[in-house]
């Protein structure tokens, strides 16, 4: 058992990690501007903590010792994330975060960064083989970030390990990003316009990815790990799936929508690291996937008019 402090612990992927740290007996620590709510109240430790405050991680780790950290936290307010300034607050907090860590004799850390540090000029992305190359202010924060943290992490004696997460879906899913607005779209009868859907992508449910970043934080891998599911399948499978599992594909309009000139044609995750030396394997396929976040987008429907779940 380790005394574990999740950061962005409400966040998307932090809402799934810590109901399986709970359950693997580990001490969570979680913090956050408002207190967690619903199932999990009581369960964990929360502590009221802005981290872009000035003074705010030093006195978090201070108060609370952890002897692991799982740094989620990050802005990534839909579509206005890529090139926010806020990027910048964010690297400065997070370097403030580690230097409090160690300061206070952390011993592991397993940062989030993103496929968007690699060079998407690349179809395939590897750890080992592909070049760092952003092409957004968000990719380069978190390179630099996942650079920096290394090179400290060797000085100061921590086991460090970066997870890259590739394309996520799944509950809880903020819309603004493709397959919540499609949920909410084809759940309420509207008309979807999308793209011709050739794009191949690598799609991992949340939970998923949630998992995978509990295994890699329990482990003693260092370095980055790609965290995708190793299958990259073009946007129309997604697409069409969600219609699908909806029963309205009537409702898609592929084509409708013109692709960036920019945009990258295929961009696949090596999953060797994660596989072999993290020993994880995902649970969805993404058939199995979508139709759970349709469960998922049915209750809050059922929910929102107020008549009971099938």
């Amino acid at each position: 058992m380790a005394r574990i402090l999740v950061t962005g612990a409400r966040g998307f992927v932090g809402s799934h990690a810590i109901p399986i740290l709970l359950s693997h007996g580990h001490e969570v620590v979680t913090m956050g501007r408002s207190a967690p709510t619903g199932d999990r109240r009581g369960k964990e430790q929360w502590v009221s903590c802005d981290l872009l405050s000035e003074g705010a991680a030093s006195h978090l780790i201070a108060s609370q010792q952890p002897s692991h950290l799982l740094h989620l936290a990050w802005n990534t307010t839909p579509r206005r994330f890529w090139n926010d300034p806020a990027n910048l607050d964010w690297l400065a907090a997070s370097l403030r975060l580690f230097r409090a860590f160690a300061h206070h004799g952390g011993r592991r850390i397993v940062g989030v960064g993103t496929c968007a540090e690699y060079d998407w000029n690349c179809s395939l992305l590897s750890e080992v083989e592909t070049p760092i190359a952003p092409r957004t202010l968000y990719g380069a924060a978190k390179a630099a970030l996942g650079s920096t943290y290394a090179l400290a992490a060797a000085s100061e004696g921590i086991s460090f390990a970066w997870a890259r997460l590739f394309f996520l879906y799944g509950p809880g899913e903020k819309q603004g990003r493709l397959t919540s607005d499609l949920f909410a779209t084809l759940v309420d009868g509207q008309m979807a316009r999308v793209s011709h859907g050739r794009q191949e992508r690598d799609f991992m449910h949340v939970a998923d990815v949630a998992a995978a970043l509990v295994a890699l934080l329990e482990s003693d891998v260092t370095g980055p790990v790609n965290v995708a599911t190793g299958e990259c399948r073009p946007l129309a499978d997604l697409i069409s799936g969600v219609a699908a599992a909806i029963g309205r594909p009537e409702l898609v309009r592929f084509g409708a929508v013109d692709v960036p000139v920019d945009e990258p044609p295929r961009l696949a995750a090596s999953t060797l690291r994660l596989r072999e030396e993290v020993r994880f394997t995902p649970r969805f396929d993404l058939r199995s996937g979508i139709s759970d976040t349709y469960r998922w987008w049915r209750t809050q429907s059922d929910a929102r008019n107020n008549r009971p779940a099938d």
